[in-house]
């Protein structure tokens, strides 16, 4: 059985993950304030600043598989990725790492494929190109990107924030003509299942199958909620 160590166990994305793989894999965990849904002897307190603390651990655990969901501070998850990386070069570990499709947030004229070349305006969307470069230029194709969409989920921080928006008669700005795909969790995690037990190498744009502009999807989101109407502008 293989042991995948998920960076950021903790979090929407790190939950849904346990969840998916904890019948098929040995899995540890990191979490930074709040523990995760892991045996106590395989989950550990980090931040990502504790860069020596990470080694040893990395050192002790020896994954075959690492998934890096980590937020934080784009120039302290720079150091800390580019670190990972260096270890991982010296063993037979793979990294399936959490991108963004804001990666392509300079051009919001068409939609992108992973063979297209970045262009971000944002500081995430740059700080992400950043990482994934580097993840790259250190240990080659067993860096595999996974860029995604918006991610949600039933306790998702997106959906808690929808939630409390419509019990405080909140007025939500969205866009009509802006394109949107967007992704559950739970769906996620699968995807990744699935891309781990292919050993499929490279970079991927994961999502489902149907797209919609932010209009749209927030009206069938909110209608779905509550009964209420007039809760965004567009």
């Amino acid at each position: 059985m293989n042991k995948i160590l998920i960076l950021g166990a903790s979090g929407l994305i790190g939950k849904a993950i346990i969840e998916e793989y904890k019948n098929d894999f040995d899995l540890y965990g990191t979490y930074s304030s709040s523990i995760t849904n892991l045996p106590r002897e395989k989950q550990f307190q980090l931040d990502i600043t504790q860069i020596d603390r990470f080694k040893k651990m990395l050192k002790t655990i020896n994954p075959d598989i690492v998934i890096s969901c980590l937020r934080g501070d784009f120039n302290q998850q720079l150091e800390f990725h580019k670190q990972l990386a260096t270890e991982l070069k010296n063993s037979k570990g793979i990294l399936y790492y959490f991108s963004t499709a804001n990666v392509f947030d300079g051009d919001f004229s068409k939609p992108h494929f992973e063979s297209d070349s970045c262009l971000a305006e944002s500081d995430y969307g740059s700080f992400k190109i950043k990482c994934e470069n580097t993840l790259q230029q250190i240990i080659g194709e067993r860096a595999i990107i996974i860029r995604i969409p918006a991610i949600w989920g039933k306790n998702s921080p997106r959906m808690n924030l929808i939630k409390k928006g419509i019990e405080d008669n909140q007025v939500i700005d969205v866009y009509s003509n802006l394109e949107c795909n967007n992704l559950l969790d739970t769906q996620l995690a699968k995807q990744l299942k699935y891309i781990i037990d292919n050993k499929l190498k490279g970079i991927f744009h994961l999502g489902s199958i149907d797209t919609m502009t932010q209009a749209t999807f927030f009206e069938r989101l909110i209608n779905g909620l509550s009964d209420k109407k007039g809760y965004f502008t567009v």
